[in-house]
This record gives C-alpha cells, sequence and structure tokens, in this order.
C-alpha cells in the first residue's frame, strides 16, 4: 500500500472564497478549488452570506445556516 494513500483526509479545516471559486483546505495539506457557479445557491449569494459557514462533523461537511446549503467535502473532492 501507498504511504500517500494513508496521508489522504477528506477533512476540510478551512474554506476561503474568490468572486468565482470556493477554496476547501483540507486537513493533509491539499487545495481543492471548486466553482462557485456548480451550486446554485452559492453562485448567487452574497458576500456576507457565503461567509456564515461552519464545518459539520469536524471537517466532513460544510453548512451555510443563510442559505439553508450543506455540502459534503468526500463529494467535493471525488
Amino acid at each position: 500500500m501507498s504511504t500517500l494513500t494513508k496521508l489522504k483526509s477528506n477533512l476540510a479545516k478551512d474554506i476561503s472564497f474568490t468572486t468565482e471559486k470556493m477554496i476547501i483546505f483540507l486537513e493533509d495539506g491539499r487545495e481543492v478549488s471548486i466553482p462557485l457557479e456548480w451550486f446554485i445557491k452559492l453562485r448567487g449569494a452574497s458576500e456576507a452570506a457565503l461567509l456564515n459557514w461552519r464545518f459539520i462533523g469536524e471537517g466532513e461537511g460544510i453548512h451555510w445556516e443563510d442559505l439553508d446549503e450543506d455540502l459534503l467535502v468526500s463529494e467535493l473532492i471525488s
């Protein structure tokens, strides 16, 4: 088994946004950029609404209270 495989984590530790992308920072050091255009509720959201997020399940998912949106990190990076 590859050592690299053991290091992979599907848990997020932080998130940031540009005008076009959501960037998820994973515990294992990877960064994943995802177009906001892919998510109806996120693409039209205000900056304040985008920034009002919290992790659920210790980084397994992301929740936006204002937008009533939940995303699983593992689904975003697979």
